[in-house]
């Protein structure tokens, strides 16, 4: 489950980690008080105003409606109600968004912490996340922050340093020492990176988080460690221990039809084809998608029923596939085990009749316990059901009906 980024900072601040200061709002009229509260709290006088959407390369987007950037430093309380107008309720187009972009729905208000001191401050880059390699966390940094952690591993990887983890006694000292050492740190800010690692490693393993990513992490003027901007995700398998952190989901910025699924109860990913899939069981599904690929067809989603595939869910699955535009052809590939195929068939052949002309051809392919039955049933319904008993039938068939 993705965060926002003051969702994130809110979880990093509850484990002590030292964050950039805001305020949320959503409604321009609501700014000028947020940023008066702030300043009573930080001291700051400017404000950097912040679009909250799941996606990264949000300074360097675009404002559809405005041209505004998605990042941008209001210089002055008198600057702010223009500045979050100009992104507030808007399209933004980053890098990692569709060419329609994401609806900023709300803003985060942060302190300046770009102030003049006695030093200039610095920008580096750290991750925690887990190395399926090795088994262990790592702790990923680099020296250049504030930049697409892509780039710099392409053009300077020299620049990337990794920290593995081990699970059985957590992170010592003396890679806490080696990270700040690495990130060419000394005196009060070399003591406030080790304080501060140790803390984003306690959040990210207290909060059953899949990645935690700040970029940047700043050194200010005066040598405080604090994280500017926060990208979290959490393991979804993890949130029945965190009720308050599952309450934080934003289903608005997630795709419509898989929050529909994921209510439903199905397992379900949008993706790009143009044949529709529905199977049980995961491996199945990546098999199926592997076959249809094959025969000159490109999947249009993972969708596995699961075990239940009754009338209600098999219609329920039907809709939200049909609701993709781009789908030509559905392909059903169900191996009965625990289910009964003859009692898939009747939901596939129920399901069918509820929606009347079906709009697509359908071809199902169902294998294991009564798959005799099943595939009678079919055959004796009338409709207009493509049957197939071998996988490499099916996969003709999807050749066919796209051709």
């Amino acid at each position: 489950m993705n965060l926002h980024e003051y969702q994130g900072k809110s979880i990093l601040k509850s484990f002590g980690v030292a964050i950039q200061e805001g305020k949320v709002v959503d409604k321009v009229e609501d700014a000028v008080a947020a940023c008066k509260e702030l300043t009573e709290e930080t001291g700051t006088e400017w404000y950097v105003v912040k679009a909250q959407i799941h996606a990264g390369g949000r300074g360097k987007g675009t404002v559809t409606e405005t041209g505004s950037h998605g990042v941008v430093l209001a210089k002055g309380i008198d600057k702010v109600e223009d500045t979050v107008s100009g992104i507030l309720g808007g399209h933004l187009v980053t890098a990692q968004t569709s060419a329609t972009g994401k609806k900023v729905n709300k803003v985060l208000i942060a302190q300046d912490v770009y102030y003049p001191g006695d030093s200039e401050p610095e920008e580096y880059y750290m991750s925690v996340l887990l190395d399926r390699e090795s088994g262990r966390n790592t702790i990923m940094y680099s020296t250049e922050g504030g930049m697409d952690i892509e780039t710099v591993a392409h053009d300077t990887p020299h620049l990337i340093f990794k920290e593995e983890i081990d699970p059985r006694v957590g992170i010592q000292g003396f890679q806490l020492r080696k990270i700040a050492f690495n990130l060419g740190l000394s005196g009060q800010a070399f003591k406030q990176m080790t304080k501060f690692v140790a803390k984003l490693y306690s959040a990210y393993e207290g909060c059953d988080a899949a990645m935690f990513e700040i970029n940047p992490v700043l050194k200010t003027s005066d040598d405080k460690i604090i994280a500017v901007d926060s990208k979290v995700t959490l393991d979804g398998n993890g949130l029945f221990r965190h009720p308050d952190y599952a309450a934080m989901r934003d289903k608005t910025e997630e795709d419509p039809t898989e929050v529909e699924a994921d209510e439903a109860g199905l397992n379900f990913v949008k993706l790009d084809g143009n044949v529709g899939c529905m199977v049980n069981g995961a491996g199945l599904a990546m098999a199926t998608m592997d076959i249809i690929k094959l025969s000159g067809g490109s999947p249009a989603n993972f969708l596995d029923v699961g075990g239940t595939a009754d009338a209600e869910r098999v219609e329920k699955a039907f809709g939200i596939i049909l609701k993709d535009p781009n789908v030509k052809a559905i392909l059903i590939n169900i191996f009965g085990g625990i289910v009964r195929c003859d009692r898939v068939a009747q939901g596939v052949v129920d399901a069918y009749k509820a929606f009347g002309k079906f709009p697509v051809p359908l071809i199902v392919r169902l294998q294991g316990t009564n798959a005799v039955e099943a595939k009678q049933l079919i055959d004796d319904s009338g409709l207009d059901v493509i049957s197939v008993v071998l996988l490499q039938e099916a996969a003709d068939k999807v050749s066919e009906v796209l051709a």
